[in-house]
């Protein structure tokens, strides 16, 4: 079923389903940043916070690639639903944590729902249109995440003032039923493919250990412990370990858990690499311009954090046009490399601009930023979309999903590690204010060093996306997305 054979109203429904149901996982941790300090003082030690964070990111990338497999096999409607409702549950089981143990360990569970989220519902907007109108449909996905990211520290904040930070939690339960019931009503289900073998169970334990213990040596290298202490070489060289292992499993096992030959296709390794890329670039923006803005413009934590809105204005923007011109001329090549162009600019304008503390000039700079951020996520996950089957789609998405997920952790790691190394260890959130001149100084170097390194990490995505040999996205869902074209693709 697609938007060819389906009334219009009753597509729009669906697809305000999917968002709906994507919307709790995103708002979540845009919201608990806001109430983590007074969980801490409630629950538990303030040291102890980064695990909240920690169980929630890394089995949502853990689990990531299972939840695509079984979307495959079982069907995505029946598994997002199955998704959102186990979400919903450790949601509401969040809220009413007694220690912080309790709440460590449900945040787990609610971070694998969460990986099931996002890779079945970006899925499902494949089932329901075609491939020429998902770049619009997902432009919309983007517009609705922007502004998750902008409104939902100022959710958090007074829901915690004036509620609760319980209630954090709490506000993922009216939304999640109201997808429950437009995903149960609204969303169709799509026939799935028969397959005889089992799931690949193992392969599936070793994806998880091997994607776990690399997440926690990102998460806690430089941070927790130092970068060669043994619990961080353990991690990683177990983490590799497994990998290896995986690669070895999943090139004989009858229906693989990561199919080797779905990431030798050309447009999914490409695009894989580059969302990696992508993402390890935006956290140069996410985390160190509100640090640097509370340091050097006396910025208070949420001025600092609506001064991002002017990249998620240019995100707004550029997705929707490149949206709405791909629906037009099935062309989107052109797209990711003009935005990772944009994006390289803007880091090193922000490299140059960074010993000039200005809001007006920063702003500009995020501006060019979110312009091109906005031409390359949802445009690379519709060329991914457009080169495999269907019945492989929740499989190719749950690629794209991990291989952001990890980004964004190798990211934040390789990042906050030169931070460190230029600023020095002295700076704490605490009084960014109220700094001296020199220390004031060191975090100005450490957040250029930052700009400087994260400028030619866009650029390395640039190169990568010059290699994407384009397909024209096809006009009718109805149509396999990969019949006849795997050797076009490769």
């Amino acid at each position: 079923m697609n938007e060819s054979t389906t009334p219009v109203s009753n597509v729009r429904i669906a697809f305000a389903a999917i968002v709906l149901a994507m919307l709790p996982a995103v708002l979540d941790q845009t919201i608990l940043a806001t109430a983590l300090p007074t969980i801490a003082h409630d629950l538990g030690r303030l040291t102890d916070v980064s695990w909240v964070i920690a169980a929630y990111v890394v089995t949502a990338a853990a689990s990531t690639p299972l939840w695509g497999k079984l979307g495959d096999r079982l069907g995505r409607k029946r598994m997002l639903e199955i998704s959102l409702t186990l979400f919903l549950v450790a949601s509401a089981v969040c809220g009413t944590a007694q220690d912080m143990t309790w709440l460590i360990v449900t945040r787990a569970v609610q971070g694998a729902a969460a990986g099931g989220l996002m890779t079945l519902a970006m899925a499902a907007v494949g089932d329901l249109v075609s491939p020429r109108e998902r770049g619009r449909y997902q432009g919309y996905i983007a517009v609705a995440f922007a502004l998750a990211t902008v409104v939902g520290p100022l959710i958090g904040g007074v829901l915690v003032e004036h509620a609760s930070w319980r209630w954090v939690f709490y506000v993922n339960l009216p939304v999640g039923a109201a997808a429950l019931a437009g995903l149960y009503f609204k969303l169709p289900a799509p026939e799935t493919s028969e397959r005889r073998a089992p799931v690949d169970v193992t392969g599936a334990v070793l994806l998880a250990g091997s994607t776990i213990a690399l997440m926690l040596a990102c998460i806690w290298g430089g941070d927790r412990y130092t970068w060669g202490s043994p619990t961080i070489v353990a991690l990683i060289a177990g983490g590799m370990a497994l990998a290896i292992a995986l690669v070895a499993r999943e090139r004989r096992a009858a229906d693989p858990i990561v199919p080797l030959d779905l990431l030798r296709l050309r447009p999914v390794a490409i695009s894989s690499v580059a969302l990696f890329l992508t993402t390890a670039a935006l956290f140069s923006i996410t985390v160190f311009v509100p640090l640097y803005l509370q340091t050097t413009t006396h910025a208070t934590p949420t001025q600092a954090g609506l001064l991002l809105v002017p990249m998620m204005i240019g995100i707004t923007v550029s997705t929707n046009l490149a949206g709405i011109a791909m629906s037009k001329t099935g062309r989107y090549k052109r797209y990711p490399v003009i935005g990772l162009g944009l994006m390289t600019a803007a880091l090193v304008l922000l490299a140059v601009l960074v010993p000039h503390p200005s809001r007006t000039t920063t702003a500009i700079s995020l501006v060019v930023f979110g312009l091109g951020f906005g031409m390359v996520g949802q445009v690379l996950i519709a060329a991914v979309q457009n080169s495999v089957p269907r019945a492989q789609l929740g499989t190719a998405m749950a690629a794209t999903t991990f291989f952001r997920g990890i980004g964004g952790a190798a990211g934040a790691a390789i990042l906050g590690a030169i931070f460190t190394a230029q600023a020095g260890t002295t700076t704490t959130t605490a009084g960014l204010r109220h700094l001296s001149a020199g220390v004031r100084a060191d975090v100005i170097h450490g957040v250029q060093a930052v700009f400087i390194t994260a400028a030619p990490i866009a650029a390395i995505g640039l190169i990568v996306v010059l290699a994407l040999r384009e397909v024209p996205l096809q006009g009718s869902a109805r149509e396999p997305a990969g019949a006849g074209a795997p050797a076009a693709v490769r």
